[in-house]
């Protein structure tokens, strides 16, 4: 018997549940994953945080997972292609990834480079995606300087390094004990707090685009005081004053955002497989420990992705 994690109530992970769960067997445009491990990202907790809509449960938690497939449906191809039994895949936009094991939409599915680690496969799309998205909205090319704020957190780690692919430079906020993570990445790091405008033009004589991962007014009302065109201004963290000063807010709910990623998820694990996109895991945790590794991700900076391995 499987194991999942549910929420069948509006909370934190303290409020979840382990349930024996068996996968339904696979139809046509279907698969079966045996999860060997889940990715972690804030959206899981937020999804079912208090304020969200309680009509919606129960949810089963957990939007990417890699692993093996057990089971094909019939006439059946993954996003990637040809799939097969013992194949190891990667999933992106599913339902209830904190499992040992998952039936999904095949088109959600593609074939795992076999060198990337199943955690950091688990990783991948999620942050990659929103990256690529955000650089897009941003019309970020060759020659661009770029003003990243959260350049050290997921988002912001393959935002650089898909960055750095166009030819562009990054000027990325931090606090100075990840510094380290943004030189590493190809960024030029300044701290966040009292000054942050005066230490970016320091940085670089032009910014051309803003991009926005952590939502604070300060981000705000730096990427408005150094970005001459607001049409190059993009936040996934501060919709509200996005509305209010006329700059883009994605989320991947969005009917356009939701296209992009999706056509993007191919080229990133080509990306991964080559070595040219790292997704760096901090550390693991058992699925029965899900909610200590939530409290670590949603407590800040765990030092890179965390995920759950059944």
């Amino acid at each position: 018997m499987a194991r999942r994690w549910e929420a069948h109530e509006l909370g934190g992970p303290d409020t979840w549940s382990l349930v024996d769960h068996e996968p339904a067997d696979p139809g046509p445009g279907q698969v079966t994953i045996e999860v060997r491990a889940a990715g972690m990202n804030p959206a899981d907790a937020k999804h079912v945080s208090p304020g969200t809509d309680p009509g919606r449960l129960p949810v089963a938690i957990g939007y990417e997972v890699a692993g093996v497939l057990t089971a094909v449906g019939p006439g059946t191809v993954i996003a990637s292609g040809a799939a097969s039994v013992g194949d190891e895949v990667l999933a992106f936009r599913i339902s209830g990834g904190y499992s040992s094991a998952v039936t999904v939409a095949a088109s959600d599915v593609l074939a795992k480079p076999a060198s990337l680690g199943f955690a950091e496969a688990a990783n991948l799309l999620l942050a990659g995606s929103t990256a690529a998205d955000m650089l897009r909205a941003a019309r970020v090319g060759r020659g661009d300087t770029v003003l990243l704020h959260g350049a050290s957190g997921a988002v912001g780690v393959s935002v650089l390094q898909q960055a750095r692919l166009l030819g562009a430079a990054v000027v990325g906020t931090a606090s100075p004990g990840r510094f380290d993570v943004v030189e590493r990445f190809g960024g030029v790091p300044v701290a966040h707090g009292d000054g942050l405008e005066q230490r970016v033009r320091a940085a670089a004589p032009r910014i051309d685009a803003a991009l926005d991962a952590v939502g604070t007014d300060e981000a705000i009302d730096v990427s408005l005081a150094v970005v001459a065109d607001r049409g190059r201004i993009v936040t996934i963290a501060a919709k509200q004053r996005a509305q209010r000063e006329g700059f883009a807010a994605l989320a991947g709910s969005d009917p356009e955002s939701a296209r992009f990623r999706d056509s993007v998820r191919g080229r990133l694990a080509e990306l991964a497989g080559s070595g040219d996109l790292v997704v760096p895991v901090a550390r693991t945790y058992p699925l029965d420990q899900a909610p200590t590794a939530v409290a670590e991700l949603m407590g800040g900076h765990p030092g890179g992705k965390l995920a759950l391995v059944p």
